[in-house]
């Protein structure tokens, strides 16, 4: 009983949280969850992919505002400040030159380790791709493999002259987790899993304010210049962009 109740004091202060980010500024687009039905499996290697996404509508100036590697950027960046405020800071980002370290409070408790992201971008599509290395989250089939956390943006045909449609998707694929490995596939689907839908779900969502964060790196300071990156990798089958 007690852990039950320690379970549900956390779930509620929880979806305080995302109810307080969600309120906190005014909405400048209208964001509706579209994630596929089977939004996550588990291969038989154990490989998870998981697929969440929304559609965003604004005003197409708003979106031509942003459509750049700077603002690429400040996105992904976005996401790892709403991953610490929604968790009230005990999940935080560290930043290295060739890593980014998702720790609780501090090293050395590194739950994920990521190598530099990898930017793409041309005048319909936007990706941002970190690739798994390691963390007491992965298990070891998965270090250093062809793992990563993706967030893709796609142009879709507008709705008219004033208004523009943006596909936003967040992607993991290839992730084997220690979690899954270590006990049954059921468990981590039902916590981890679970977790994970729920607060990038909050994310999307969040991004009908277009509330962008400025990037702690500065890789892109030019706005303008979609030249400075590579396109974005073709997809494959299934809708999986091609390493």
């Amino acid at each position: 009983m007690v852990y039950l109740a320690l379970g549900l004091a956390a779930a509620a202060a929880f979806a305080a949280a995302i109810q307080r980010l969600l309120n906190r500024t005014a909405r400048v687009a209208q964001a509706v969850l579209v994630s596929p039905k089977e939004h996550t499996t588990i291969d038989a290697r154990g490989a998870v992919r998981s697929v969440q996404a929304a559609d965003l509508t604004l005003a197409a100036s708003a979106l031509d505002e942003i459509w750049s590697p700077m603002h690429l950027e400040r996105l992904a960046r976005t996401y790892w400040r709403f991953l610490s405020r929604i968790t009230l800071g005990l999940i935080r980002v560290k930043y290295d030159e060739d890593e980014r370290a998702i720790v609780l409070l501090t090293r050395p408790f590194v739950l994920l380790r990521f190598h530099a992201p990898e930017y793409h971008m041309d005048v319909t599509r936007g990706v941002v791709r970190w690739r798994i290395a390691s963390g007491v989250l992965v298990s070891r089939a998965g270090h250093n493999g062809d793992g990563y956390l993706q967030i893709e943006i796609e142009r879709d045909a507008p709705a008219d002259r004033q208004t523009a449609r943006l596909h936003v998707e967040v992607q993991v694929a290839n992730f084997y987790p220690a979690l899954a490995s270590a006990t049954a596939r059921w468990l981590y689907s039902a916590t981890q899993s679970r977790i994970h839908v729920i607060v990038t779900h909050s994310f999307l969502r969040s991004l009908a304010k277009l509330d962008l964060a400025k990037s702690v790196v500065g890789r892109y300071a030019a706005p303008d210049d979609i030249d400075a990156v590579p396109d974005p990798p073709t997809r494959e089958p299934g809708g999986v962009s091609a390493a």
